[in-house]
């Protein structure tokens, strides 16, 4: 919103009409009278320069800093500071909750304080989707999704509860229920306005849509020329209190696409391609921009797919202009005929409407695609960005098996990988599963828990099962069920494979999540779901579940048969992420890949089916059934979506999207504007952030006498420093809940549980493939407590540490911090007593969360890194003169001495610099925290 004291420096202040309403908005092209080329400047950086304009005040941001962007160098290294006010934030459950938590303990805090509690309260709107919670219990029935849904209530009461309270207690923050979709889907297809109005004193202003999402994945509206990325919890709870987002200006990688996509390919192929490109160019800190030819030809479905996967190639934002497609969307999608007008004119009045004829911006660099280049691919067996070609998938997955073995790879008795030729598609080893699969038999919720492989096929999982089996195969997350066309795909294999005489291996795990219900209307009106039904992809919820890690619990007989023979087993999904451990704790390899991929490595029940070699089984006729003869084209896709999707399905569908099942309505909440905190309670928790906290910052302390608790290696993800799935039994957080009368099936999962920093801090790296350095040859959540060297928990060992008053650091490698904007993988080390961090390089929201947490991030020079100055993580370490550095005038790439000293008393002196990037952070520092910083500033004591 624009600032009331606006000095409208540059005359930009103007009206526009459009349809029947006057809008005042901020003139982008009042800068061209000072010589200003507005065309040179990329989509995204128009956006921001917009922002600047109509935030201007004098103070947070400057005439000097409109002309500064406004002069953008497009080869110059990031240096300038802005300040960047979205106009909204969106959050999911997992994030949300803790961010909800948060700010009920800063009104209790406020009133400790002396101050006014109702100054806490979101000052832009904050809607959060509740996606993340359901799990797949249940699948391969009719009745998967009741029972699912009914689970995921009885669950998460407690978190709902709280969640209805906020909805009543804060203004400005809205809910909506689960079942509903996935936040990113429901944002593209409802929530986002393209361009945003907000009356003040009778006078309406327009401006672009911007937010900030506590969700990596928010930068799928970019898709629809919406400015948004993802931030931690503490950093959106900044902006819903009304502080600017903190940020250097950019470097724009420009990305050209020409051609189109040839027969047989998907826009999963080609974001996977897109991933590798990025990721190889480096992109991390900077902006993405598409343009090219190649743009005309993607559907605004396939533009948000490649949008949503920029944190997976390291961009802030993958954005696509505003132009006919996103109107054509926007009507696709049944968005108000004024507010699409609005959009037309909003953007054509400020120059940014992109057409066929437009003038190329400057880029800092610039990468080409041939669409017509991309081939079918996936990618893994652990990170997004390894990219494999779909023929060569077997052949990778058999060079990675020796390192995917971890502790198993010397077992006795090494499986072969195997090729399936049963009967009806079945897999065999040995050709004796003839047997064929029958629909799920109807069992109690009971029942239906711990119910086997055994129990419902009648075959035992011992026969078959072996590395690279394809145990989980799910149609999940937000990047690909926004897609009609990769989901209609996926129906039409379906279809066609069960016409055929296919059917799914019975050790598959099969599920379909959709990101939004409408899925499920143009399915039916397609005629698709009971096909997909067929092959056991029942509908099990609507909402991220397997790629989030709520994959649910294999079948007893099979997870039995992967544990006793140290099994590689394999998950294929349609999601984002695919890092060690996220999917199941049971899975070692797991590749992402298109809808209709999912389907068919489903039916193949290998992850080394070769599919132009090999048959998927014999059809009704008895003559083999290959991918080839069961694929559909792209014109029957085109086809289909055109004939089955409208408008009226997402009027319909959205019309009541606040409304929730009769389980959200029947819920009961607590009321008042302080909540009150339940002591015995194992979900929700009041915040320990601000206990003692001081009316004034206490002088930053130097750092003495740290020791390591964990030294990590490369692409440490923060579903290493925090999971969010499954919680052990025999671990730090399962036993306090076991403690606290929790029974082990209740346990529920870590993202969940993040209300309760109880549990949170337990559960800090205790992922079960992490590998500590200090810990060798062991997975999981050990260290060795020093100097004794006796082994034990992480979280125990933090416990003695801080008994002992030592401050404690992490050492680590490339990339730490990768994968999810998760706040919990900054608020648990802090918590653990971590005070700093030294790593060769940081994803750019784990850095900043650090920062907004109070932990200090260094980075090693370059060329150094733990091996090379002979460190082990034994040694006891100092960072010498870090207060005065803080005190003295900010510059970024400042560099500090560190100290380590071993046991014979040889020190190791070296160089790290600072990755405290801009002045805000210092304050943020200096306060201990953000959230402190804001709770101070709006108390008046700061």
């Amino acid at each position: 919103m624009a600032s009331t004291n606006h000095p409208n420096s540059f005359g930009a202040a103007a009206e526009l009409t459009s349809g029947a309403q006057t809008v005042k908005y901020f003139s982008l092209a009042a800068l061209e009278k000072d010589g200003v080329k507005l065309s040179r400047l990329p989509f995204s950086l128009r956006v921001l320069l917009e922002n600047l304009l109509r935030c201007e005040d004098g103070k947070t941001v400057t005439a000097d800093d409109i002309k500064f962007l406004s002069k953008w160098e497009a080869k110059a290294e990031p240096s300038r500071e802005i300040a960047y006010m979205p106009a909204r934030v969106l959050m999911q459950d997992f994030t949300g909750v803790p961010a909800i938590v948060d700010l009920a303990a800063m009104r209790d805090a406020m009133k400790v304080l002396g101050g006014d509690t109702s100054k806490i309260n979101p000052l832009v709107p904050a809607e959060l989707v509740i996606d993340h919670s359901v799990q797949v219990d249940e699948y391969g029935s009719a009745n998967s999704y009741d029972l699912n849904a009914a689970l995921e209530f009885t669950r998460n009461r407690e978190r709902y509860a709280f969640l209805k309270w906020g909805q009543t207690a804060f203004h400005n923050f809205s809910a909506v229920p689960p079942g509903m979709g996935i936040c990113h889907q429901v944002n593209l297809e409802y929530l986002a306005r393209v361009v945003f109005t907000n009356t003040t004193d009778g006078v309406t202003t327009a401006y672009p849509d911007t937010l900030v999402g506590t969700d990596s994945h928010t930068t799928m509206v970019n898709g629809l020329g919406v400015l948004g990325w993802g931030v931690g919890g503490i950093e959106a709870e900044a902006a819903m209190l009304g502080q600017p987002v903190s940020m250097l200006v950019p470097q724009v990688v420009g990305f050209k696409l020409s051609g189109k996509l040839k027969e047989g390919t998907t826009a999963t192929d080609l974001v996977l391609t897109v991933t590798e490109m990025l990721r190889k160019h480096g992109v991390v800190g900077k902006f993405v921009e598409y343009f090219g030819s190649g743009i005309s030809e993607l559907p605004l479905a396939d533009r948000a797919t490649i949008a949503n996967m920029a944190p997976e190639y390291g961009a802030t934002c993958g954005i696509f202009p505003v132009d006919k497609e996103t109107l054509n969307y926007l009507r696709l999608t049944g968005r108000p005929a004024e507010q699409i007008q609005l959009v037309e004119d909003y953007y054509k009045a400020q120059g940014m409407f992109h057409t066929a004829d437009a003038p190329e911006a400057e880029y800092s660099s610039t990468l080409e695609l041939d669409l017509s280049t991309v081939e079918p691919s996936v990618a893994g067996p652990k990170r997004p960005q390894d990219r494999v070609l779909l023929s060569q998938a077997g052949a990778s997955f058999a060079k990675q098996l020796p390192a995917l073995l971890g502790p198993n790879a010397n077992r006795s008795a090494a499986r072969q990988m195997v090729r399936w030729e049963g009967e009806g598609g079945h897999a065999s080893a040995n050709g004796d599963i003839t047997s064929s699969v029958g629909a799920a038999v109807e069992e109690s919720p009971k029942e239906a828990l711990i119910n086997s492989v055994e129990k419902r096929f009648g075959v035992d999982p011992d026969k078959y099962l072996s590395d690279g089996s394809v145990v989980i195969a799910a149609i999940t997350s937000c990047t690909n069920t926004s897609n009609p066309y990769v989901m209609m795909a996926a129906g039409l294999l379906a279809k066609k494979a069960v016409e055929a005489g296919l059917t799914t291996p019975p050790w598959v795990k099969s599920s379909l999540a959709p990101g939004s219900r409408v899925v499920t209307d143009y399915y039916d009106r397609a005629g698709l779901s009971k096909y997909l039904d067929a092959l056991r992809f029942n509908t099990v919820g609507y909402g991220c579940t397997t790629c989030i890690g709520n994959s649910g619990p294999l079948p007893t007989d099979v997870s039995k048969s992967i544990e006793e023979n140290g099994l590689v087993a394999v998950s294929v999904l349609s999601g984002n992420r695919n890092f060690e451990g996220r999917i199941s704790p049971e899975v070692r390899a797991n590749y992402l890949m298109s809808p209709p991929l999912v389907v068919a490595y489903a039916l193949a029940g290998h992850i080394s089916h070769d599919f132009e070699k090999d048959a998927l089984g014999k059809g009704k006729d008895g003559q083999p059934v290959y991918l080839k003869d069961i694929w559909p084209t792209q014109q029957e896709v085109a086809e289909t979506v055109a004939s089955c999707i409208d408008s009226a399905m997402f009027q319909k569908q959205y019309s009541t999207v606040s409304d929730g099942d009769k389980n959200w309505q029947n819920l009961k909440f607590p009321s008042g504007d302080v909540y009150g905190w339940e002591p015995d309670s194992t979900y929700i928790r009041q915040a320990p952030y601000f206990e003692g906290m001081p009316a004034t910052p206490a002088p930053v302390q130097e750092i003495k006498a740290a020791r390591v608790l964990a030294v990590l290696g490369d692409s440490v993800t923060t579903d290493h420093i925090s999971p969010a799935g499954s919680i052990k039994a025999n671990g730090p957080a399962g036993k306090y809940l076991a403690e606290n009368g929790v029974k082990p099936v209740d346990f529920n999962s870590y993202g969940s549980r993040r209300g309760n920093h109880e549990v949170m801090v337990r559960g800090t790296f205790a992922n079960v493939r992490l590998k500590n350095k200090l810990a060798p040859g062991t997975e999981g959540g050990v260290t060795r407590i020093l100097p004794s060297g006796e082994g034990m928990s992480i979280y125990d060992a933090s416990v003695i540490y801080a008994e002992r008053g030592t401050p404690l650091a992490i050492l680590a490698g490339k990339e730490y911090g990768s994968g999810s904007s998760r706040d919990w993988a900054a608020k648990g080390p802090r918590l653990l007593g971590i005070k700093f961090v030294i790593a060769e390089s940081y994803e750019r929201i784990h850095r900043s969360n650090l920062v907004g947490m109070g932990i200090l991030p260094l980075q090693f020079e370059a060329g150094q890194n733990v091996e090379s100055l002979g460190l082990t993580g034994e040694e006891i370490f100092e960072v010498v003169g870090l207060k005065d550095m803080l005190d003295s005038k900010f510059a970024s790439g400042k560099t500090i001495a560190v100290i380590a000293e071993n046991e014979a008393g040889k020190t190791i002196e070296f160089n790290a610099t600072v990755r405290i990037d801009t002045p805000q952070e210092i304050l943020y520092y200096q306060h201990g925290g953000i959230l402190q910083y804001v709770l101070r500033q709006l108390a008046g004591k700061a």
